[in-house]
């Protein structure tokens, strides 16, 4: 069973962190079940366990959080659905590559419903999207914007912290970090694709296509936790 909460307004993100860090050991302990908890953010940087300094071209333009998820610096705010993942990855074949490959296919899956098409691309982490209505590249190619991020962290093979779609967050705002170290390439959204996708018509794909890639049933959980706080909004 995995439990499917969503929270409504913007989430405090050290408070969320705490809630994943007591969720993760009741799940790696036999106490609760595993989740997915869908947020959003007031607007913030993080900095995953691989990044680098130089990456923050901005430091006082947001609230800057140090985590040890994987990855390098990006971006959360509203507009954008972060999806936390509180899986037992030993229950979903105990192999982390693979895990990720299957975060991946969930995006992927997820953009299909709308008619968007995602690549996942050596070297670059997370989920892209072509765009031939940008000019083409120095290398010839056709230009490609990321779209969804992907960072996660393992304890007891539990995970947590998870992915991000960008549905319409305010794209300038990436603009303070090199988002997860690349600058060859831009950030884009769905609705900065031209769809009128909202953050519901998200989480209903998100939903449509978990099964598809993971097993377990889903339940719908109530949000009931007073200790996550609410974010400010900027």
């Amino acid at each position: 069973m995995v439990e499917w909460i969503i929270s409504e307004g913007l989430t405090d993100y050290r408070s969320a962190e705490r809630w994943m860090e007591q969720r993760a050991a009741a799940i790696s302990s036999g106490q609760s079940e595993e989740c997915i908890w869908l947020v959003e953010h007031p607007p913030l940087y993080t900095a995953g366990t691989s990044a680098k300094q130089a990456d923050l071209i901005d430091p006082n333009r947001f609230p800057v959080h140090v985590t040890k998820r994987g990855g390098q610096y990006t971006y959360h705010g509203p507009g954008q659905r972060v999806a936390y993942t509180l899986l037992d990855v030993a229950r979903h074949g105990r192999d982390v590559r693979l895990f990720v490959q299957n975060l991946e296919d969930w995006v992927i899956n997820t953009l299909g419903q709308f008619n968007v098409t995602g690549h996942i691309r050596e070297g670059r982490v997370g989920v892209w999207v072509e765009r031939p209505d940008k000019p083409i590249g120095a290398n010839g190619k056709v230009a490609e914007d990321k779209i969804a991020a992907i960072g996660i962290r393992l304890r007891k093979w539990v995970s947590f912290h998870g992915i991000s779609i960008n549905v319409d967050p305010e794209l300038a705002h990436f603009e303070g970090i090199v988002p997860c170290g690349i600058t060859e390439h831009g950030v884009t959204s769905l609705v900065d694709l031209g769809l009128p996708v909202t953050m519901n018509d998200l989480d209903v794909a998100l939903r449509a296509s978990f099964s598809t890639v993971f097993d377990g049933e889903i339940r719908d959980a109530a949000w009931s936790d007073p200790d996550v706080t609410a974010g400010t909004a900027y």
